[in-house]
């Protein structure tokens, strides 16, 4: 019989006796491994836990934190190991000469007369002009049959396409040195036809000498480059072009080519920066002269002399070469990395 001044509800016993327990119990537990864990919402938080589990810990949670530190890593090795070169060619140039042997991070002493004292020594000009024009000519020749072969490849279907262009992809793999043997021979060969224009009737110590080598070697890159983006283009564009009366020539100067203006940018900048850097076939085809078509390593190399090498033009020399090419990339950037990204994607 129950006691009528007994009012304890059951439910109420319950539920209170599930409160004392929850309030009682112990928040930490014993893992098998001896660690001790804490329960926080349903969550374990691991109390004995490294800082290299802390930090995967950490990058699992706050994966931008992660990219940050990584994009911060890649930039200061970029910085470090591309620009320092710079930072040191710049002490060595500001420093005068006799006082190289003390330079640390800072320049001993300062002399920025050297980077005019570089054309008073030799005629350094002449060999930026004979670079420059070496570079824009091979540039040019280039752009051109590359463009031609490009168009022919990426837009035409006909026999034997395929294996051609694996023969252009055999050949851009040969070594530059290979070509050298009989490209001397044939250039240091006297020709009647030849003798009114070069005197002796050769192509040594003329531009020739170096534009045609160096033109062939970086026509592949460019033909792979153009092939790319040319084939591309929609063909109603160009059928539009040719129904109004233009040739198949006419459609790539006047329409393909204009459309295509970042693979084309890629492709002639990528080619001058990597002719005006030449020197293999530059230093074997001219005697070093700046008025034989010599390049601007010539007139690097020039400043060492037989009982004396002047390091502080030699570095200052170099900072005034490198400042047109560090111009070209400027201006074309943008075209160089749409070209560069673009090419590689197919809608």
């Amino acid at each position: 019989m129950t006691d009528p001044k007994d009012t304890t509800d059951p439910t109420n016993s319950t539920g209170s006796a599930s409160t004392d327990r929850e309030s009682t119990r112990d928040p930490t537990l014993r893992r098998p491994d001896g660690g001790t864990t804490i329960l926080e919402d349903d969550r374990e938080a691991e109390l004995d836990r490294g800082p290299f589990q802390q930090w995967v810990a950490n990058s699992i949670s706050h994966p931008e934190r992660v990219y940050r530190a990584m994009f911060y890593v890649a930039a200061i090795f970029f910085l470090f190991t591309t620009l320092f070169p710079f930072y040191w060619l710049l002490m060595v140039a500001l420093t005068p000469e006799g006082q190289l042997e003390n330079i640390f991070l800072t320049p001993n002493g300062f002399n920025p007369g050297a980077f005019i004292e570089v054309f008073q020594v030799i005629p350094f000009h002449v060999y930026m002009f004979n670079s420059f024009v070496i570079a824009l000519g091979s540039t040019i020749v280039v752009l051109v049959i590359a463009s031609l072969a490009g168009y022919a490849f990426g837009r035409l279907d006909f026999p034997g396409r395929t294996p051609l262009m694996l023969l252009v992809l055999v050949i851009s793999f040969f070594p530059p040195a290979a070509f050298f043997i009989p490209l001397n021979d044939l250039f240091n060969t006297s020709f009647a036809l030849l003798r009114p224009i070069t005197g002796d009737g050769t192509l040594y110590n003329t531009p020739f000498a170096l534009v045609t080598p160096l033109s062939a070697i970086f026509m592949p890159l460019a033909i792979f480059i153009l092939t790319t983006f040319y084939a591309q283009i929609p063909d109603g564009l160009e059928d539009a072009a040719r129904v109004e009366g233009t040739t198949r020539l006419g459609a790539l100067f006047r329409v393909i080519i204009p459309l295509s203006a970042p693979g084309v940018a890629t492709a002639g900048v990528l080619t001058f920066i990597a002719v005006y850097n030449e020197f293999f076939f530059s230093f074997l085809m001219t005697d070093g002269q700046p008025e034989n078509w010599a390049p601007i390593l010539d007139g690097i190399l020039a400043y060492q002399g037989q009982y004396q090498v002047l390091y502080n033009l030699m570095a200052a020399s170099s900072i005034i070469g490198v400042i047109p090419v560090a111009i070209l990339v400027v201006i074309a950037q943008e075209k160089i990395v749409s070209g560069l990204t673009a090419g590689a994607l197919k809608e």
